[in-house]
């Protein structure tokens, strides 16, 4: 039962070790992610992790978690003394999506790794030009697209752009995610040609007052 509450703990403690310049160390942090990954079967790990979290982990599980448009973002594992967040994406059968989250072009707010532990989706990775007065996308070019099955990973950096526009429904992912590195991410729907920035609620609150 220890080795099974530990296991995404010896990630942490991996990852705590990688050092570097913020770009080249994130090369780092994805072999060492890719390393940790190859195991017999990660969804074991995961749901042997699941299955034995405290109550009290259980709860804080809960409340760092959310649901979007396209799935619910299950937050694994959150140490306010650690640099990485982990995270269990589920995604909603196809049918439940509403347009506007993973299946728009966009960015995050952070870095991140991610494989599939269930299900497959289609990746697509994109350029994209940003108005220089705004800062909003204006148009955005496919640079590869990608049919993505179990095992299969990916590391984007906060300033690269991709869209998943469908998914399996069973299909799960396991992410590593960095802080946050940016006050917003940009998202771009390429059917209606409309532009969003997006500001997480928690920063909006010493304003708060003020709006009222």
């Amino acid at each position: 039962m220890l080795i099974r509450v530990s296991a995404l703990a010896s990630l942490a403690e991996r990852l705590r070790a990688v050092d570097g310049p913020p770009r080249q160390r994130w090369d780092a942090v994805d072999r060492c992610f890719r390393s940790w990954i190859d195991q017999p079967d990660l969804s074991v790990t995961l749901k042997n992790h699941l299955s034995d979290l405290p109550a009290e982990e259980t709860a804080a599980v809960k409340g760092g978690s959310r649901e979007t448009t396209t799935h619910f973002a299950w937050c694994l594992r959150d140490q306010p003394d650690e640099e990485f967040t982990f995270w269990l994406h589920e995604y909603k059968p196809q049918r439940d999506w509403r347009a506007g989250y993973a299946d728009s072009v966009h960015n995050h707010r952070y870095h991140f790794c991610t494989t599939l532990v269930r299900g497959a989706y289609l990746h697509e990775r994109y350029g994209a030009e940003l108005d220089p007065d705004t800062g909003m996308i204006t148009d955005v070019t496919l640079e590869r697209s990608s049919d993505c099955e179990v095992g299969a990973t990916a590391m984007l950096l906060a300033d690269e752009f991709h869209r998943i526009p469908k998914a399996r429904d069973d299909t799960m992912t396991f992410l590593v995610k960095s802080r946050q590195v940016t006050t917003w991410s940009l998202s771009f729907d390429p059917e209606t040609r409309t532009a969003h920035r997006h500001v997480p609620i928690e920063s909006r609150l010493a304003d708060l007052a003020n709006r009222m």
